[in-house]
């Protein structure tokens, strides 16, 4: 089964057509013309966006799942649970805090100051800031303000926050990559920063009160899984720019009556952890198979997604049909970071891939929605 992408060819819409094989490498092919449109309602496709950087920041403190054990010891023994549970079903050996005193928005504004500069992008050419954490201080203003104002982006950057549990980033790569192809703005910024120090360390408390169930600790598990980290890619117009990847689409599907399966705020998340996963693989893999012969899923090179389990992703991979090799991995050393996993993963795994290579990057996030990028590196 051969694949098709869509290269913009500068000033005009003539676009030069190259193909994939079957084994799914970049050949040139020959040039027509294209209105690179797709047939699925819940998909789109873009012409002259490419990702110039891809950048991440890891909070600095480890914290192990083994120091979280000992933090419960006293409540397993009481209920009669067994420790180590974090490693032997969700795969995280350890995850990552910011400092006390750190913000947040100090890693949104280090990735994206890193993103920029690596991109050779200066703050002043920047059209638009999309903030993508689910992590806040306050409901007013929005977070992107903060960002914008830590690096200095200018008056006539468009600045807003888009919130979609794990699935924030990839929507700001869509809604960046759009207005870059309607020819809006040059250059988009989008970041993403957790911290999740706050909420686990009040998980934590709860967990070793005498009163503690066994169902507590369970609903528990997952927020305990998470890990605090930054990342940022910026985004531009590929007419302009001599390198990049391009960024030739993606497709979405919701699940909403699965919307309270997880539910979060500033200080309590409670999980259905059975119910999400079951739920979540499903809505994947529909997904997945309804876009397949669009998209070509089954000759992507590299699977990059958000991580909740190492259970999750080897039963993702085996229901797809995808060589689990293709999936590089974030979540054993720094926990599931959210949004920020899947840019962060893709960011951290630059060096597996190679000049052609397709890179689908795919999001579930508790409601239930899930989106899936597709790059052609």
């Amino acid at each position: 089964m051969g694949y098709w992408a869509d290269v913009a060819v500068p000033g005009g819409a003539l676009l030069a057509r190259r193909g994939y094989g079957t084994e799914g490498k970049f050949d040139e092919g020959t040039t027509m013309a294209s209105t690179a449109t797709t047939s699925l309602r819940n998909a789109y496709r873009l012409q002259d966006t490419v990702i110039l950087s891809a950048t991440a920041v890891e909070a600095p403190e480890r914290v192990t799942s083994a120091w979280i054990d000992e933090q419960l010891s006293e409540t397993y023994s009481r209920l009669s649970m067994t420790p180590g549970k974090f490693e032997e079903l969700a795969g995280v050996v350890a995850r990552r805090w910011w400092p006390s005193g750190v913000s947040f928005i100090d890693g949104a504004a280090e990735a994206g100051a890193k993103a920029l500069a690596e991109a050779g992008v200066e703050p002043g050419q920047v059209g638009l800031l999309i903030n993508t954490s689910v992590s806040k201080d306050h409901l007013e203003p929005s977070a992107a303000v903060q960002v914008h104002d830590a690096i200095g982006l200018p008056a006539t950057c468009l600045n807003f926050d888009i919130s979609n549990a794990c699935l924030g980033f990839i929507n700001g790569m869509q809604v960046a990559g759009t207005m870059i192809d309607a020819g809006q703005i040059d250059y988009a910024l989008i970041v993403n920063s957790e911290n999740i120090r706050g909420l686990q360390e009040k998980a934590i408390a709860r967990l070793q009160r005498p009163e503690t169930t066994v169902a507590e600790v369970r609903e528990q598990f997952a927020t305990l899984t998470l890990g605090c980290g930054a990342t940022a890619m910026v985004l531009g117009r590929g007419d302009q720019s001599s390198g990049g990847h391009r960024l030739l689409g993606g497709t979405h599907k919701s699940a909403t009556h699965h919307h309270d399966l997880c539910v979060g705020d500033l200080s309590f998340m409670r999980t259905d952890t059975r119910g999400l996963f079951e739920a979540g693989l499903a809505l994947a893999l529909e997904t997945f198979e309804d876009s397949a012969e669009e998209f070509g899923w089954h000759e992507v090179d590299h699977l990059v997604s958000h991580q909740t389990s190492l259970v999750h992703i080897a039963a993702l991979c085996a229901r797809l049909g995808l060589d689990q090799a293709k999936f590089p991995l974030s979540l054993p050393e720094f926990g599931n970071m959210g949004p920020a996993a899947a840019p962060f993963t893709l960011a951290t795994s630059q060096d597996r891939f190679e000049p052609g290579d397709r890179v689908m990057m795919l999001g579930i996030g508790s409601g239930l929605n899930t989106s899936f990028a597709d790059i052609l590196w």
